[in-house]
């Protein structure tokens, strides 16, 4: 039981962690599209 919730909270800290970083780099992707990209 102990091993199973652990395994379930770092599976969920890595989701977010993911989660977090995937929209981390779509905001940059989106804020150098529209400052430097729209230009054009």
């Amino acid at each position: 039981m102990e091993g199973m919730s652990g395994m379930m909270m770092f599976g969920m800290g890595l989701a977010w962690l993911l989660a977090v970083v995937g929209l981390a780099l779509g905001a940059a992707a989106l804020v150098k599209y529209l400052f430097f990209g729209g230009g054009k």
